[in-house]
């Protein structure tokens, strides 16, 4: 069975994740201290016992999200299971980040310090209230870029994440991402409603963010992965690592291609993806993609056990 080990991306961080992670594995726990002493702040006591509305600010989610997945590999590394056991790995949005560290592509200070920077980058890019984000469920790629072409009226609206065969978000300017949701109601969508994010992501109003990070990224080291990245922005591997840097800009403004990074996957024989950190929204976009594609959350004590019990079956 060939698998692949996918990242959660931003709204996947709950108050409390990893922590039992932490307090069962030493190898766990050195994770958030090496992102505390990254960031010189406690952010971990953030994620185990802060205020959810903090914990979902861009700045400290993105780190915050990283932290508690590579601490899930870290466990699973405790139990004898390497990156070894992956084809692939690949991660959604920020989840790239968390994908490269677990790749040994990145330090995991480093991830940290670039997370932080792209959040705040991504956060003040655009005024608060000047742009959205929509889901649009029951549409395909092609309807809805369609449907965001129709709505932009002069302003800026892409697809900017296609998730699933029946998820696609836009992202742009309020009001046109607010002509999208009813363009795409009149057009047959299912439901189409606006996100509780607090920037338009991955789409061309982030083009100041994508300046920072391309001055952030020259600055830090990065190495071959020891298993291929499945880019978000190609949704094909990747591993030399001037690529990588360059797809980690292009990122910022471009379409995060989840659904046909799991087909690339699939065809390259992956059988199996393993979730780890926090949530389980991967693992449901995995499986209305590729409903033969065995999947696994690893983010809890349990599901390390149950991810060794599993490999050794």
């Amino acid at each position: 069975m060939s698998r692949a080990f996918i990242f959660p991306g931003q709204g996947a961080q709950t108050i409390g994740m990893g922590r039992a992670l932490a307090e069962a594995y030493p190898a766990a726990k050195a994770v958030f201290d090496e992102v505390d002493e990254a960031l010189g702040e406690a952010l971990s006591a953030l994620i185990w016992e802060g205020a959810q509305d903090d914990l979902t600010l861009t700045r400290n989610a993105q780190p915050a999200l990283m932290a508690t997945s590579l601490a899930a590999l870290r466990a699973l590394e405790a139990e004898g299971v390497s990156l070894d056991a992956a084809q692939f790995v690949a991660g959604h949005s920020l989840g790239e980040y968390s994908a490269l560290a677990a790749a040994g592509s990145l330090s995991i200070a480093d991830a940290a310090r670039l997370l932080r920077t792209r959040g705040a980058a991504m956060q003040e890019a655009v005024p608060v209230g000047v742009g959205a984000m929509a889901a649009v469920l029951g549409l395909d790629l092609t309807a809805v870029r369609e449907v965001a072409e129709a709505a932009a009226e002069g302003q800026i609206c892409q697809a900017a994440n296609d998730n699933d065969p029946g998820q696609v978000v836009v992202s742009g300017h309020a009001e046109a991402v607010e002509r999208a949701t009813h363009l795409a109601k009149e057009r047959g969508a299912k439901r189409a409603m606006l996100l509780p994010v607090s920037a338009p992501f991955h789409c061309a109003l982030m083009e100041p963010a994508a300046k920072v990070m391309a001055e952030a990224l020259a600055q830090v080291d990065l190495n071959a992965p020891k298993v291929p990245l499945v880019a978000n922005v190609l949704a094909q591997a990747v591993s030399d690592p001037a690529q990588i840097r360059q797809l980690l800009i292009d990122q910022v403004t471009g379409s995060v291609r989840w659904r046909e990074s799991v087909m690339f996957m699939a065809g390259e024989g992956v059988t199996e993806t393993w979730e780890i950190g926090a949530g389980k929204a991967l693992s449901g976009m995995v499986r209305r993609i590729e409903r033969e594609m065995t999947v696994r959350n690893v983010g809890a004590p349990d599901d390390v056990q149950a991810a060794v019990e599993a490999l050794n079956a």
